[in-house]
């Protein structure tokens, strides 16, 4: 099936593009959404650009629009941007929700009113077993992004590894934090992987804490050869 992907430039979007593919599906899209006020990803507060020259890296077209914050307006953006990649072919679109059924049952609803397939191939999998096994894949992400009543700034930047799981496990177990960050307390922007043709290189910036979060932003971005 040709499909676009939901991509936010992090690890449960990136997995789930991985899965697609693995399973025989065209990944034609990439669809991305950036805050117009901000130009940055909502919550992981990466950059538009960067996202652009990452998926360059990937090498999948990216189809990337800006949103004002309220759902409603999401929701009037998020079935332009679906009905654009539509008319080129697209059938269905590629999701990384895991567990959560509001999230489930909002896609289903607005992709049965656009008349796309949607496709969730991380749904109901343990968030333990999904980040093991983006690692285990080959896949590399750094945290961009991340609750300060749960992380300090030295997390931001962090190789996502099995040092890392294990620490996740371990906040997951006082019921802090889950494993993947469903809930939003962290995120994470992938940067190499099975998918990539070339690994994104990036210059740390600052380090900000804006409104409860920490945000790590970038100096500079550039692609490597692989």
């Amino acid at each position: 099936m040709r499909v676009a992907a939901s991509w936010s430039g992090g690890k449960d979007g990136c997995l789930s593009c991985y899965k697609a593919l693995r399973q025989g599906h065209d990944v034609a899209y990439l669809v991305n959404f950036i805050s117009s006020e901000y130009r940055r990803v909502s919550f992981h507060g990466v950059r538009a650009r960067i996202i652009r020259r990452q998926a360059e890296a990937v090498g999948i077209p990216l189809v990337q629009y800006s949103i004002p914050p309220d759902m409603a307006a999401y929701e009037k953006k998020f079935k332009q941007a679906v009905s654009s990649v539509k008319r080129k072919g697209v059938e269905g679109m590629v999701f990384g929700d895991i567990y959560i059924n509001e999230h489930r049952e909002w896609i289903e609803r607005v992709c049965g009113e656009l008349g796309i397939v949607p496709l969730l191939p991380l749904w109901g999998i343990s968030p333990t077993v999904v980040l093991g096994e983006f690692i285990e894949a080959g896949f590399k992400a750094l945290v961009v992004s991340a609750s300060a009543s749960i992380f300090d700034q030295h997390w931001l930047g962090r190789t996502l590894d099995q040092h890392c799981l294990a620490e996740l496990q371990a906040l997951d177990q006082q019921g802090r934090c889950d494993v993947c960050g469903e809930q939003g307390e962290y995120h994470t922007l992938v940067v190499d992987g099975p998918i990539f043709r070339r690994r994104v290189q990036l210059l740390a910036g600052a380090r900000v804490e804006r409104d409860g979060r920490w945000f790590l932003d970038f100096a500079r971005c550039w692609l490597k050869p692989k």
